[in-house]
């Protein structure tokens, strides 16, 4: 009974539902979902998450279609490093083709890296480090294809991809017509992603795209206001669980109509000034911002927080104990690490 149980725990927590035909699963702070087309049977995967996200994907996909199953094909919203991690393991193991936008051909066959992270940006730690993650291109050229320019999505009749650039030149949103539900990818965010403890604790809130990695402000904000156009009934992102309902269409209409406001941060390299992308990968890169009010400040900060911290360390050194947020940031951290 015991081992049933333990079992029964297991495979509740290797994914969650988002719609019909529709399931995803969370690995540190990214999402992946499995999609499959009710007529034919076959599947897909969408996006391939981290390094580590692999062993978690095909433990899903098992659980949902036995121990010998493997999609159609890996579709991808976008190449950035969270979103590919596992892509070549997993394509070279099911031996499947991998779809995407032309225009994110450059960083997914070796050619050319995205625009750098902006760190500045955001003010949490997610944001913070962004600098360490990777940035090199992978090289997957031999298995990819292009998504039809006709807007269909290969093997899920019903199905169209939205083009939704800004946070990534080639970045796509995939929209099933008949229920409107939206896989977004990173064109906006359900969670703070700049934020270690809304990542952590999966705070639900529609936000922006990533700041960290959004290189191109302007088309971001016609990205969002072209998917929220859509009206979809869920929503289900690379960061943060899936919405529906009312609440969220509003909160979505919201933000499509004061991204300016919402979304752009107040300074950051690409700001005022975006990168520009071509076919052939980042043709130019803004400068990084010289002014050293932000590191004065940040600086500030971190010897008022330390300070603040000791207080807090003396106040309860007695108790000898951390608090959950404290446990759960570390954790959080080292595991990010980990994956990269």
């Amino acid at each position: 009974m015991k081992e049933q149980l333990s079992h029964q725990k297991e495979v509740h927590t290797l994914y969650f539902d988002v719609a019909p035909y529709i399931w995803g699963t969370k690995d540190v702070f990214v999402n992946m979902y499995i999609v499959q087309d009710p007529a034919s049977k076959e599947w897909v995967l969408i996006d391939t998450g981290l390094k580590s996200s692999a062993v978690k994907i095909k433990k899903m996909a098992a659980q949902l279609f036995g121990e010998d199953s493997r999609p159609s094909a890996i579709l991808l919203t976008h190449g950035h490093f969270d979103h590919v991690g596992s892509l070549k393991k997993l394509a070279d193991e099911w031996d499947v083709s991998i779809y995407c936008h032309y225009l994110e051909l450059p960083y997914l066959s070796g050619r050319s890296s995205y625009p750098p992270a902006d760190p500045r940006v955001g003010g949490g730690l997610m944001a913070k480090v962004s600098g360490m993650y990777p940035k090199r291109p992978i090289d997957v050229e031999s298995r990819l294809h292009i998504l039809p320019p006709d807007g269909s999505v290969p093997f899920l009749p019903g199905w169209r991809y939205v083009n939704s650039p800004g946070h990534s030149p080639g970045h796509v949103s995939y929209f099933r017509e008949r229920d409107k539900v939206m896989i977004v990818g990173d064109a906006f965010v359900t969670t703070k992603q700049e934020s270690v403890t809304s990542v952590m604790l999966q705070i639900k809130k529609l936000s922006g795209p990533p700041k960290y990695f959004t290189y191109d402000w302007e088309a971001a904000g016609v990205s969002v206001k072209n998917l929220a156009a859509l009206n979809p009934n869920i929503v289900a992102t690379g960061h943060g669980r899936p919405m529906s309902g009312t609440d969220m269409q509003v909160a979505l209409a919201n933000l499509a109509a004061h991204f300016d406001k919402m979304a752009i941060p107040a300074r950051g390299r690409y700001v005022n000034d975006p990168a520009v992308t071509n076919a052939t990968g980042v043709v130019y890169v803004p400068p990084k911002l010289k002014d050293n009010t932000l590191l004065v400040l940040a600086i500030g900060a971190g010897v008022a927080a330390a300070g603040l911290a000791w207080m807090y360390y003396r106040k309860y050194q007695k108790k000898k104990q951390r608090s959950i947020t404290e446990l759960a940031q570390a954790y959080l951290l080292a595991k990010i690490k980990e994956a990269l």
